[in-house]
């Protein structure tokens, strides 16, 4: 009796948290232009009106560009980084991976605060390559622990073998230990790039002035009036950020397996 309490609360608390969502999915092929029950039609108007809108599609360019930027070097420091402190022995590695970890221990507004206010003490503006720096420090932990995880189960025998037969460190490397944290450098620059394309909070203290993310986008839409195209434009958000893991996630498993057989 209290194990099916205690399923029975948890499915009230998972349809609590995730019913606005599909709520917003809903009504974002409402034919009407009130959000209201029952409605009035199916339609994808409102998704047209969304693909005309030369302010939300700007915020995208802006979300992908940045997004795929973070990733990209996001993941690029983080393997670097992993291999460094797993592989070999770095002077004050527990250190350099508590600061790596660190901005995932701080609350985000907290961050994005103290990375503002030291700007404005070396009296730097705000920019775009500052907003992109924002993004890999944010994000930069995420990656860490993934590869993190992957590179302590890979045998070390593996590269000392490629090694003992002629191979040099960094042929070793792309030839042996890349490919074997190919899923899991895969799934980190998925979390890099989906937290990235979807944060709000640093966004808002780090962007310049004329930059939109679609995040950002969506709050300023929301400030004059609640819109229809911002229920579409939530729906798109909800399939790149909950879609694209997913994806990845199953193609990481696939990698994985076919590695280990």
């Amino acid at each position: 009796m209290g194990w099916s309490l205690v399923r029975l609360w948890a499915v009230l608390v998972y349809v609590f948290l995730f019913l606005p969502v599909a709520v917003v999915v809903l009504l974002s092929f409402n034919a009407s232009q009130f959000g209201s029950f029952p409605m009035t039609g199916v339609s994808l108007r409102w998704f047209v009106e969304l693909a005309n809108n030369d302010a939300i599609l700007r915020a995208f360019r802006t979300s992908l560009l940045l997004g795929a930027l973070t990733a990209l070097i996001s993941t690029t420091l983080g393997v670097l980084a992993s291999v460094a402190l797993v592989r070999y022995k770095v002077p004050g590695s527990n250190l350099i991976s508590t600061v790596l970890i660190a901005p995932i221990l701080v609350p985000e507004v907290v961050l994005a605060v103290a990375l503002l206010l030291f700007l404005n003490f070396l009296s730097i503006p705000k920019s775009f390559p500052l907003l992109l720096m924002g993004h890999v420090i944010f994000t930069l932990p995420f990656v860490v622990l993934v590869v993190q995880a992957r590179l302590v189960g890979i045998r070390r025998d593996m590269e000392e073998a490629a090694m003992s037969l002629g191979a040099s460190p960094i042929q070793t490397f792309f030839e042996i230990t890349l490919p074997l944290l190919a899923p899991a450098v895969f799934a980190g620059m998925l979390f890099a790039f989906t937290i990235s394309f979807d944060d709000i909070t640093g966004t808002m203290f780090w962007k310049p002035g004329g930059v939109e993310t679609v995040p950002t986008q969506i709050f300023a839409m929301l400030r004059n009036s609640i819109s229809p195209e911002i229920n579409a434009l939530g729906t798109v958000m909800i399939l790149l950020t909950v879609g694209l893991p997913l994806v990845g996630l199953a193609i990481a498993r696939q990698m994985a397996a076919r590695r280990g057989g």
